[in-house]
């Protein structure tokens, strides 16, 4: 799975030139939007895409008779999917909306994450060759090759999710009762008198109401994408230190050793990580429909 890397990398610049992205530069900071990462977001679109035509390519082949195994399995994934929604978000016309965005999310994110899955060698293999063809210094031609990896895709995930939730909420309960409940809500309301007290203790309890709303916006959106970066990351890393033992293989009884381990490692951690990746995205689905139905719900 590993390849030498022209016999000059050590163990660490082998990771850090994997783990270093195609874009507009290295981010300052935690959070950089000046920055952009080309091979996520190409990657992400690639595989959107290419969730959106099997989605399609079912829909449009499929029959009323005995269904074929493709379209036995997409139809399994669509009633698990709206079973959950139907479960979680009550409101039958939002459904109409939300379980078609749970199943595209769900498929969307499984393919991001199988990229994991891929040697972590062959495609910056290939990169590195056109990169070099043309013209280019190889030793500077980055590629990741999990978007889900990247904390701004799965960020940007997540935010997408928060803007959804937000316009249910004013859809579903109106600007001034989203408003409401954004000042309100969980204390209550206080009766209005003429004693400054009660304009003070409304005050008082509309800025604690507030910061406890935002709050609470910030840590779903957070650990949303967090979760979901946290594990794919870890993965990537893993297959990585993985590669390096095929990469130290000799032609020595320790070098067959490392070879072998290399073999097994990777063979049962590719079989682990199938399940990560499915629960992973299953997880970001779930934690959607969670997050638009509490969306929907007063307080």
């Amino acid at each position: 799975m590993a390849a030498a890397a022209e016999h000059t990398q050590t163990p660490g610049e082998y990771i850090i030139h994997h783990l270093t992205h195609f874009g507009t530069g290295k981010p300052k900071g935690l959070v950089d939007f000046s920055v952009i990462n080309f091979d996520s977001v190409i990657f992400s679109a690639l595989l959107g895409a290419l969730g959106c035509f099997l989605l399609w390519r079912a829909a449009r082949k499929a029959t009323s008779g005995v269904p074929g195994r493709f379209q036995a399995a997409v139809e399994f994934l669509f009633e698990l999917v709206d079973n959950e929604a139907k479960g979680i978000v009550h409101n039958a016309e939002s459904r109409k909306l939300v379980a078609p965005l749970a199943l595209t999310v769900f498929i969307w994110i499984f393919l991001l994450n199988a990229m994991d899955l891929l040697p972590v060698d062959i495609l910056p293999w290939i990169w590195a060759k056109l990169y070099g063809a043309a013209g280019h210094d190889a030793e500077h031609a980055f590629l990741r090759v999990v978007p889900t990896a990247d904390l701004s895709i799965t960020m940007a995930l997540s935010v997408g999710v928060l803007i959804l939730c937000l316009f249910y909420s004013v859809k579903i309960k109106g600007l001034g009762g989203f408003l409401h409940e954004l000042y309100v809500a969980p204390f209550g309301t206080i009766k209005m008198t003429s004693n400054p007290l009660t304009w003070i203790g409304f005050i008082l309890l509309s800025i604690a109401n507030v910061a406890m709303q935002l709050v609470e916006f910030v840590s779903k959106t957070v650990s949303h994408g967090m979760r979901l970066f946290g594990n794919m990351y870890a993965g990537e890393l893993i297959f990585l230190l993985i590669a390096l033992l095929g990469g130290a293989f000799t032609l020595s009884a320790g070098g067959f050793a490392l070879a072998l381990l290399h073999i097994g490692a990777g063979w049962a951690w590719a079989v682990f990580h199938i399940l990560i990746i499915t629960l992973q995205a299953f997880v970001f689905m779930m934690l959607t429909l969670v997050y638009i139905g509490q969306a929907h719900d007063s307080h």
